[in-house]
């Protein structure tokens, strides 16, 4: 039985270090992750970006191509595929801040991230491929319809298909704790999102992303 369900786009910084959090704790406590996908570039078109947000357009029209090759990955090898190539594109944009091509040539630079990782790498040539945008849509709004609409990434739903499954925004962390303070966020988090009646709990301040 699957014990969380993890929206993710993979050019989210914050989604990113929540999810090494998620798999810290995965490791620990033998939990079956199921990594699921939500698509920003899908979100902030709906809403409309601000005029000159030309940054966040771009990291987001890539994190839709990549999710359509994380798609791929899934439909060829399952949920294990989805979190090795989470893993590969996270460590490669975020933690070693690569991104030189991601926007003139993304099909090499996806390409390359697979082979660096010992990755299938035709499953770089779904970074078009609009089978996969129907999957990335219908999750997008499943995220969405669980949260609201008004939320970013990382989505989790913790304890899916159970009677007490509850999903949350976040958490939103700065740096992935270890060890027994990951487990500690874990059961405290886990218990505001499965308890009937917690709505939000949220602060604006955030310390800077540290991906060590």
């Amino acid at each position: 039985m699957t014990d969380l369900e993890f929206f993710f786009d993979p050019g989210c910084p914050w989604a990113w270090v929540t999810s090494r959090w998620v798999t810290e704790v995965g490791d620990l406590r033998k939990y079956e992750v199921a990594w699921k996908f939500i698509s920003l570039s899908m979100i902030n078109t709906d809403r409309g970006y601000k005029t000159g947000d030309d940054y966040h357009k771009m990291i987001h029209s890539f994190g839709l191509k990549a999710l359509r090759v994380a798609s791929a990955a899934r439909a060829d090898a399952g949920n294990d595929a989805v979190a090795k190539f989470y893993a590969a594109i996270g460590t490669t944009i975020h933690v070693e801040k690569n991104r030189e091509g991601i926007d003139t040539d993304p099909h090499k630079y996806l390409s390359e991230v697979l082979r660096r990782h010992s990755l299938p790498v035709e499953w770089a040539n779904s970074f078009e491929d609009e089978t996969h945008t129907a999957v990335i849509r219908y999750e997008t709004d499943l995220a969405l319809s669980r949260t609201g609409n008004d939320v970013g990434t990382p989505i989790l739903t913790f304890k899916p298909g159970q009677p007490n499954e509850g999903s949350f925004f976040g958490p939103v962390i700065s740096k992935a704790p270890r060890g027994d303070q990951a487990l500690q966020l874990w059961n405290a988090v886990e218990t505001i999102a499965t308890t009937t009646g917690v709505a939000e709990l949220k602060r604006s301040l955030r310390s800077p992303l540290d991906f060590s």
